[in-house]
């Protein structure tokens, strides 16, 4: 309770994350030593019996999550990393678990139940002293990493000698190795007051033990159905919960995939007209050096007027049948963009003729006026033309050639090659 206590109330730096990963650690493996406190001197059920040994489990989880954040502030809590932090912690302790457990009890005479956590516990142990070492190198073993390496340390010897003990049958409930516990609890918590790295280095569960833990469950499950008491049949639920962990972990990766995708073609494409907008047309432009096509940039004459004398929202309604129209004028695989206000910009592929037709095809396009709102609406366009000729800087060019052709009154201007 202490312990719980002093993270709790530990400087306001730490991340909240990590302090109630940390209390919620401590305090399920303190309900877990109550109960077999307890156990050790009155008759506990079953029940109660597994739901200490559970709780002491618990403590493993939280402990895994608690560790990498303890170490760097203020990064956002990702339904991913619990999910890791569950999949490794269950996947690959529970199973390896398991595994070991014949080879560690060969003889024992304590129930199998005891056996199984009696051994995961240390396996867990040694899961937590992976990642905290990582954290260790990683934060150049500055106070607070050595500090929480140091406490995870002597709490895992304390549960190697405890699982040692059991096995010769020596453990006796009270002894002095039983303090390892606490004084590993206790430079736990004493990290969380000590100065944080100051250089955000993160430490994450590596992809291949979450991996790994994903392919041993099915494996083992496939085993027990071809060759049934080859294993424990208690590994089935964890084997079954890794499983289920990693389908709703996939379905999450493939959300936040097509989520990104969505906002990807969001931050390129133009709200008003539903086409791509200028990030999109100078993305696509860098990859335009070496295509055979032109760049052309238009302008709408007259539209300044028809926003002053209807008003924005006619303007708009104006901008979508222009970009409509100009869809419907260019060919398949042109690349039509808004690029602000009454611009627009397409990229073309073809020969020097054929894009220059297709200039002209746009400015015709626009040549009959709009009806709206039962007003009829009459705009021109500028037109620059500038072909692919290798010398770059097509954008700029482009943009000269659109302002001569609004200054002369010209329909389509080409620009001049460069020398």
């Amino acid at each position: 309770m202490a312990a719980v206590i002093a993270i709790a109330q530990s400087p306001l730096s730490n991340d909240p994350v990590a302090v109630a990963s940390a209390c919620l650690a401590i305090t399920f493996w303190g309900v877990g030593s109550l109960l077999n406190s307890y156990g050790e001197f009155y008759l506990l059920p079953s029940s109660a019996q597994l739901f200490a040994q559970a709780s002491y489990a618990l403590f493993y989880p939280c402990a895994l999550i608690a560790i990498p954040r303890s170490l760097v502030r203020g990064r956002r809590l990702n339904p991913l990393e619990l999910l890791d932090s569950a999949i490794f912690g269950l996947g690959i302790s529970s199973i390896a678990t398991a595994l070991f457990l014949s080879r560690v009890f060969p003889q024992s005479l304590i129930n199998l139940q005891d056996q199984f956590f009696s051994l995961l516990y240390p396996v867990c142990d040694l899961l937590l002293l992976v990642i905290a070492s990582v954290a260790l190198v990683t934060h150049r073993l500055q106070a607070r990493a050595a500090f929480l390496f140091l406490g995870i340390a002597i709490f895992s010897a304390s549960d190697l000698l405890f699982l040692w003990l059991a096995v010769s049958n020596n453990y006796r409930f009270g002894q002095l190795t039983d303090d390892g516990w606490l004084v590993g609890i206790v430079l736990i918590a004493s990290s969380l007051w000590l100065q944080q790295s100051k250089d955000g280095h993160d430490v994450t569960i590596h992809p291949v033990f979450i991996a790994l833990s994903i392919f041993m469950s099915p494996t083992l499950l496939a085993l027990i159905a071809l060759r049934p008491g080859i294993f424990p049949m208690f590994i089935v639920a964890p084997a079954i919960g890794t499983l289920f962990l990693a389908f709703t972990r996939m379905t999450i990766v493939i959300r936040q995939a097509k989520n990104l995708g969505e906002e990807k073609v969001m931050a390129r494409t133009d709200d008003m007209t539903g086409l791509p907008n200028r990030r999109r047309l100078i993305a696509e432009l860098d990859n335009f050096s070496k295509t055979e096509g032109a760049l052309l940039l238009l302008d709408l004459n007259e539209f300044k007027p028809v926003n002053d004398t209807y008003g924005h929202e006619l303007g708009n309604v104006l901008l979508q049948q222009v970009a409509a129209r100009f869809s419907r004028s260019l060919p398949t695989g042109a690349i039509l963009a808004r690029l602000g206000g009454d611009e627009f910009g397409v990229l073309i592929t073809g020969s020097y003729e054929e894009t220059l037709e297709a200039a002209q095809a746009l400015q015709a396009t626009v040549s009959y006026p709009f009806t709206i709102e039962g007003h009829l609406i009459t705009v021109g366009v500028a037109i620059g033309h500038v072909y692919n000729d290798g010398k770059g800087a097509l954008l700029e060019r482009a943009d000269a050639a659109m302002y001569e052709a609004k200054r002369s009154g010209v329909g389509v201007v080409r620009s001049q090659p460069v020398v």
